[in-house]
């Protein structure tokens, strides 16, 4: 990346500090992740926390595990004294930090953690044998008090479809933040939704339909309980993840705005290309290109403000790899 951030104002977006390097783990190690630093630092301004030394556990310490049984949530003990239990602890700082931190748009999380791990961290049957998998109380803690806030696992955005979810969803909560928060009203929230419709379309159709009829009838309702049920269920819609299948439809949808504008030789070119990109031969960038030339041209306002077009710096280089 170059020497200039790609924003004017970074972005605010948690992580668990041992992914930057800070020696914080039971073992005195660290986990730093060259992506969040090297790539995403451009972007992204970090705050950083790590919820067991956030309790008192000391650096090194004897590691805690996830202890319980499956259909319940399970407790953090200790590995090698089973009777220390941090559950509430972790609990505890869980929901402060989610109080105090409202300000953030994301977080990006340590994988396997008991603390820390978005999923997939192993639950171990109290007589130690691992038996299922779960999150880590943090990140329960987390759910519960912010349940709009993206997460993601630093592991998983090795991952190219997930690296561009959990980004997108984080610009776009940017959005909401920066655009409706500080002056709320139903029509923020209705620009809102205009310019991130085609971005939402793509994420989850049946989302995109049932916020559309939801906000035609939304004047009814308190303003309060319009922000609250609509930023709850974007925020939950928007974690689907895009498919060819989605972004072919968005951008036939997108090109439709443009099909009395172009010549016939322009449009043949464009759905060449929509049609190479769905059955696997390139990447999204390649027909998006293409289409946001002939936008940049032909297209209105409306279609020229999508944020589908645009839903993060370009320099991230996101949509060369889905």
């Amino acid at each position: 990346m170059s020497d200039q951030p790609l924003l004017e104002q970074k972005i605010p977006v948690g992580i668990s500090a041992c992914l930057t390097g800070q020696k914080v783990r039971y073992n005195g190690g660290h986990k730093q992740s060259r992506y969040c630093l090297n790539v995403l630092d451009d972007c992204f301004e970090y705050e950083t926390f790590c919820p067991e030394v956030a309790i008192g556990l000391g650096i090194p310490r004897d590691p805690i595990r996830l202890v319980g049984m499956e259909g319940e949530h399970p407790q953090a003990r200790g590995t090698t004294d089973p009777e220390l239990d941090v559950t509430d602890d972790l609990l505890r700082v869980g929901r402060d930090f989610a109080e105090r931190h409202r300000h953030l748009r994301g977080f990006i999380l340590m994988k396997g953690s008991p603390s820390c791990g978005m999923e997939r961290v192993k639950v171990y049957h109290p007589n130690g044998v691992p038996h299922h998998a779960d999150q880590g109380v943090f990140v329960r803690a987390l759910r519960e008090c912010y349940p709009e806030l993206p997460l993601e696992e630093e592991a998983r955005m090795n991952d190219a479809v997930l690296r561009e979810n959990f980004i997108a969803r984080v610009f776009a909560y940017d959005d909401w933040k920066r655009s409706v928060e500080p002056d709320p009203s139903y029509h923020a929230v209705l620009q809102f939704h205009s310019r991130q419709k085609y971005l939402l379309m793509a994420h989850h159709y049946e989302g995109y339909r049932e916020l559309g009829r939801y906000l035609a009838e939304a004047h009814d309702q308190p303003l309060d309980a319009v922000l609250k049920h609509y930023l709850s269920r974007f925020m939950e819609h928007m974690r689907h993840k895009a498919t060819r299948k989605s972004h072919t439809n968005v951008l036939m949808h997108i090109m439709g705005y443009l099909k009395r504008d172009i010549d016939s030789e322009c449009k043949q070119e464009l759905l060449a290309a929509i049609e190479q990109y769905r059955q696997e031969h390139v990447h999204l960038v390649v027909p998006l290109t293409l289409l946001k030339h002939y936008v940049k041209r032909h297209g209105n306002d409306y279609i020229r403000e999508q944020t589908y077009l645009d839903p993060h710096p370009y320099e991230l280089g996101l949509r060369n790899y889905i």
